[in-house]
């Protein structure tokens, strides 16, 4: 390796470990110094958790909209006096069954009961396993929910719940089935269990610091799974009367100071949706609840009600555990017309939620077809003879007026939420109109601005917008991409803040195909350096803004994204991709990894993303689960049921090759573009680099290259055909000339 290679890998990697330490460096210190900003789950130590008891009330299928002040005046109360929230209740199956909810809350992670099917998996057309009653002090068939959680290496432990409080002195009542399901111990064992009995509970709500209560489930009979016997007399609306009943009954007995959560731990029959939960008592006092497992404001997730018992208990929360102690977030009045306008807030929720799930298989349908009609009509306008010079002209400007605008789509996705499409009587059509109305605005500027002259100049446009929407969203909070049609479900319970793989693909892509034209300019000028300083400045920033925990939270992302930086900026600068300058890459770009991982790490418990939890599991155990469970979900849905799946390693190939080859056929027509754009090659091979790598270290990771070709490949069809445009004027001014 040259001296020069040498200087040039080694300035390149000291600026992102400059850059990364700066961003990390203030919150890391600040911990290492005995600062804390919060007492959490995801780290062992004791809580702050006050002296006040707390009564966990579990139901099940309760959303906000089944909430009103007339029929269910015990739930108004939490919402009126209380802090509220919506719930993300998935457990491992898309449908939560109420047994699912309890075992969960037992063991703070997900879980759930084993399905008739010989893996264990069921589908939401399976009815649900009843809960089982306690009996002699033990939960009938415990070893069976302990062997389906370990099979499904979620890293939960059932029983993680009763068993800390006891090991530290705490005891906890379960009243009801479910309630002595979640209070078990790791042998399943309930020594504290009673029945649901309104006249009995004021003395069994008194026993003990924590209290776990099942008023029952609310079961949709209009949505049951196919076989599934109703367990809940009358409909939604009655069954919604008499749990709200039985919580009344319990407000009513329960000692004074006490705080109470009220949590509805799973769905209501086949559909999965977001579900209620509230909070009130001397640490709740009326607003919104917040968890930093979400930070979302008003949306929590299951996880984070067995690290608020914990919390209360003032017990050790196990490092294992994934939620958060529940608090109050924004404070609000505790007027009826204030519990109005919070009740509003979380219909959003729900409704965002709910409504977009089912268009997102049906947008991705429509996006890939549309994608195949924009390679067709490529494939037709980069034959030369077609046509005469006018009608090429003609066929060339449409094709690259609709590349553009394609590639406008995904930005255009999060705008939409801006506008609430969710509470139209048609919301298909008003997400449609939403989306169209941000495709239109994006697809004008960069269309008829004076840049649409250039070659690179619509490119430009397009990727600064999906880069400024994307990476903007997520240093604010992601909330556009909460229930977007390509950001976060929350219904699904994977993510809820930060870059998940369809936002990295957009983004990380939006970021090379815009450090390609800007270097593109100051190489045409002969100053290749700048190109490639101006290159590394956009790529570093698109690394920092993924990368650090507090903003995009991506641990599979800057992994992925440096190797095809460093490949492009070197290839700017004609130094070589070497085995041995490739390894040195790859080497750096683990030990950036770790380093903000460890870095990560070291910040307080509620500011730590899971790359400070992975970083953490590395030492404590569970990193080989998330591997694997990761590792087997790619190839679940690369092999299982999504046959068009398998096209993208073999699509990815084929770029491969063709990449490499320049002479070779399928690049020849790129070959102008080329000329034109001396930095287009040498960033596609990056951006394949960084997707390649992308697709083979994430969960999931098929979406990567996938969701990264819808932004990529229309625009790069917009700059050949650009090109083409400008051979086709050329030549009929050359023709012109001649006949002159």
């Amino acid at each position: 390796m040259t001296r020069r290679a040498r200087l040039c890998l080694a300035g390149l990697f000291s600026s992102l470990l400059v850059t990364l330490l700066s961003v990390l460096l203030p919150g890391a210190t600040a911990v290492a110094a005995g600062e804390t900003t919060g007492t959490t789950g995801g780290t062992i130590g004791a809580s702050t958790g006050g002296s006040n008891p707390i009564i966990l009330i579990g139901t099940g299928g309760l959303t906000w909209s089944d909430v009103s002040p007339k029929d269910t005046p015990a739930l108004w109360s939490f919402l009126r006096d209380g802090s509220t929230a919506a719930l993300s209740v998935r457990s491992v199956f898309p449908n939560t069954c109420p047994v699912d909810g309890w075992l969960s809350l037992s063991a703070g992670n997900r879980a759930a009961a084993p399905g008739k099917a010989q893996d264990g998996s069921r589908a939401n057309t399976d009815p649900c396993p009843p809960i089982p009653e306690v009996s002699s002090g033990v939960v009938p068939g415990w070893n069976t929910y302990v062997k389906a959680a370990r099979d499904l290496k979620f890293d939960s432990t059932l029983g993680t719940l009763g068993e800390q409080l006891a090991s530290n002195r705490q005891c906890v009542q379960a009243v009801g089935p479910g309630a002595g399901v979640g209070a078990a111990y790791l042998s399943g064992a309930v020594p504290r269990y009673a029945a649901f009995d309104p006249q009995q509970l004021t003395g069994l709500l008194s026993r003990c610091r924590v209290t776990l209560v099942d008023v029952g489930s609310l079961r949709d009979p209009r949505d049951l799974p196919t076989g599934e016997v109703p367990t809940q007399p009358g409909t939604r609306q009655a069954q919604a009367i008499a749990i709200d009943r039985r919580i009344g009954a319990v407000l009513a007995a329960a000692p004074s100071g006490s705080d109470l959560v009220v949590a509805s731990l799973s769905d209501a029959g086949a559909s999965e949706r977001l579900r209620l939960v509230a909070a009130k008592g001397p640490r709740f006092g009326s607003g919104t609840l917040y968890s930093p497992s979400t930070r979302q404001d008003g949306l929590v997730q299951s996880p984070d009600l067995t690290v608020t018992a914990l919390n209360a208990a003032g017990v050790p929360i196990p490092s294992t555990l994934g939620g958060f102690p529940l608090r109050r977030g924004t404070a609000g009045a505790n007027s009826e017309a204030a519990a109005q306008d919070r009740l509003m807030h979380l219909l959003d929720f729900d409704q965002a939620s709910h409504e977009v799930h089912p268009l997102v298989p049906p947008f991705f349908n429509a996006v890939v077809l549309a994608q195949i009609a924009i390679y067709l009509l490529a494939a037709i306008v980069w034959r030369r003879d077609f046509g005469s010079i006018e009608q090429r002209l003609r066929l060339l400007s449409i094709t690259r007026r609709v590349a553009v605008v394609a590639a406008a789509i995904p930005a255009s996705t999060f705008l939409a939420n801006l506008i609430p499409w969710w509470r139209f009587p048609i919301p298909m059509l008003a997400a449609v109109l939403s989306v169209g109305l941000f495709v239109a605005v994006i697809s004008a500027i960069a269309l008829l601005g004076p840049w649409a002259r250039r070659l690179t100049g619509p490119m430009v446009v397009v990727a600064l917008a999906t880069m400024v929407v994307l990476g903007g969203d997520v240093m604010l909070g992601s909330h556009l991409q909460i229930s977007s049609l390509m950001g976060l479900q929350p219904v699904v319970g994977g993510r809820f803040y930060g870059m998940g793989n369809v936002t990295f693909a957009l983004f990380a892509t939006a970021a090379l195909l815009l450090c390609i034209a800007v270097s593109n300019h100051y190489v045409r000028q002969g100053n290749p350096r700048a190109g490639a300083a101006a290159a590394l400045a956009i790529g570093l920033v698109a690394v920092v803004v993924d990368g650090y925990p507090g903003w995009g939270a991506d641990g599979g992302g800057p992994p992925a994204l440096l190797p095809g930086l460093v490949y492009l900026v070197l290839a700017i600068l004609g130094i070589k991709m070497t085995w041995r300058r490739g390894a040195l890459v790859a080497a750096g770009t683990v030990a950036l990894f770790l380093l903000v991982g460890f870095l990560d790490s070291l910040r307080g418990p509620e500011n730590q993303s899971h790359l400070g939890r992975f970083f953490r599991s590395i030492f404590t155990g569970g990193a080989g689960d998330i591997i694997v469970r990761k590792l087997q979900q790619n190839l679940d849905v690369l092999f299982g049921n999504y046959p068009l799946a398998l096209l993208v390693p073999i699509a990815l190939v084929f770029v491969i090759v063709i990449l490499a080859r320049p002479t070779s056929w399928g690049s020849r027509s790129l070959q102008r573009s080329y000329e034109a754009c001396p930095t287009l090659r040498p960033g596609l091979i990056a951006l394949l680099i960084t997707l390649t790598i992308g697709f083979a270290i994430n969960d999931s990771g098929v979406a990567i290259p996938a969701n990264g070709a819808i932004i990529a490949i229309p625009l790069i069809i917009a700059v050949s055909v650009r090109a083409l445009e400008d051979e086709a004027r050329e030549s009929a001014t050359t023709r012109a000339s001649r006949r002159g």
